[in-house]
């Protein structure tokens, strides 16, 4: 008996627990849960407060979804596509050259022995930059110069006896030809002789020295370099699609990065007469006056060449979208924003070219489209102001 009263006693006191368990979790969920939430394990329906609107928007929470949210509008910055005159330009990479550049070097394997220039100095043309070892010229000039004058004198003996039939035609014309040897014989002796003088062959400046005195020199051996910079030669090329624009005389600007704020402004002098097969491009040479000396040989360059003027509707560059490949603006259409797809041409700093889909005097929106979608409505704020994100309506963060 007294085993069934303790199993009896246990019962009850495990149902006592589950009782207060579900009493404990439905307590807790009415205290989090908004009023109406818990429906039929509130006990009931939710009373309706008197003068509150039916329906589901009734709620604290608003309606589902956001869709207050969405019938904000958003701040944005706007501005008017404007016309204007944009000259075209094309831009090319370009090296410098010198009018006239050659290496210094002899003619003939010598001796140094004496050198007339200064590193970096002008020279005129003609002027003697370096002298060799003349002796064995000089010597064999004057070999050759007696021979000369015993041959033309046997000549002029020979044909006085010629005419008096003491001497054959066969005769006197060996002597003829022993004279003409003679002769060449001296202009060559001549010739080795003036090979010994280094000129300069035109007016330039002279670079570096790479020989001393007593150096031994070949040809080929590199004595120094002479370049005439009064003029540069700048080599650039432009793809062949714009040949029809290129022609001799037109006016180039180049820059370089040496002096950046400098414009060397130069004229279209000749085009190669064949594309590049490879880079479909053509080499062009221009001009450019260098009365100060500032461009050297082989200098980089940039290129620009104006192709001409046009009229053109304008916008800022970063009212641009792009969208795989493509470009969009918004327009501010009253107070929504309509999504455009536009066609751009050139492009310069902080603005761009719009070839198609924009008209002058239509307002874009430069900040605040990436917020934005077609159609959305939009209000207008000052320029540099940050746009505002769109208001959440009441209540709906609490």
């Amino acid at each position: 008996m007294a085993d069934s009263w303790k199993k009896v006693l246990v019962g009850m006191l495990i149902g006592a627990l589950i009782v207060g368990f579900v009493w404990h979790v439905r307590t807790e969920r009415a205290r989090h849960a908004p009023a109406g939430a818990m429906g039929p394990m509130a006990g009931g329906a939710p009373q309706a407060r008197p003068g509150a609107p039916a329906g589901p928007a009734a709620g604290r929470g608003g309606p589902p979804g956001g869709s207050a949210f969405s019938q904000q509008p958003v701040g944005v910055v706007v501005a008017e596509a404007r016309m204007e005159r944009l000259s075209e330009q094309l831009e090319a990479l370009g090296t410098a050259r010198a009018n006239e550049s050659i290496e210094v070097t002899a003619k003939v394997s010598n001796l140094v022995s004496a050198v007339r220039f200064v590193e970096g100095e002008t020279v005129r043309r003609g002027q003697v930059l370096v002298e060799l070892d003349a002796e064995q010229a000089r010597a064999d000039l004057a070999i050759a110069e007696a021979a000369l004058v015993e041959s033309r004198s046997q000549y002029e003996r020979s044909r006085e006896l010629f005419a008096t039939r003491v001497l054959s035609e066969s005769q006197l014309d060996q002597l003829e030809a022993t004279l003409k040897a003679n002769e060449a014989r001296v202009v060559a002796s001549r010739s080795r002789l003036g090979d010994t003088v280094i000129r300069a062959p035109f007016d330039g400046r002279v670079g570096l020295r790479r020989i001393s005195v007593g150096s031994l020199v070949n040809p080929g051996t590199v004595i120094t370099t002479l370049d005439d910079t009064r003029t540069i030669k700048l080599d650039f090329t432009v793809p062949e699609i714009f040949l029809s624009d290129i022609e001799p005389g037109l006016a180039i600007s180049a820059r370089s990065v040496a002096y950046p704020d400098v414009a060397f402004d130069g004229r279209v002098a000749s085009i190669d007469s064949r594309v590049d097969p490879t880079t479909r491009s053509v080499t062009v040479r221009a001009l450019v006056p260098n009365p100060e000396g500032r461009l050297k040989p082989g200098m980089f360059l940039t290129v620009r060449i104006a192709r001409g003027a046009k009229d053109a509707v304008v916008v800022p560059e970063h009212a641009l979208v792009p969208e795989q490949g493509r470009a969009f603006v918004f327009v501010v259409q009253g107070d929504k924003a309509e999504k455009r797809e536009v066609h751009i041409g050139v492009r310069r700093i902080g603005d761009v070219e719009i070839v198609s889909g924009l008209a002058a005097g239509e307002r874009v929106v430069t900040e605040g489209t990436q917020k934005l979608r077609d159609g959305a409505p939009v209000r207008t704020v000052t320029p540099g102001a940050q746009p505002e994100r769109a208001a959440a309506p009441q209540g709906a963060g609490r």
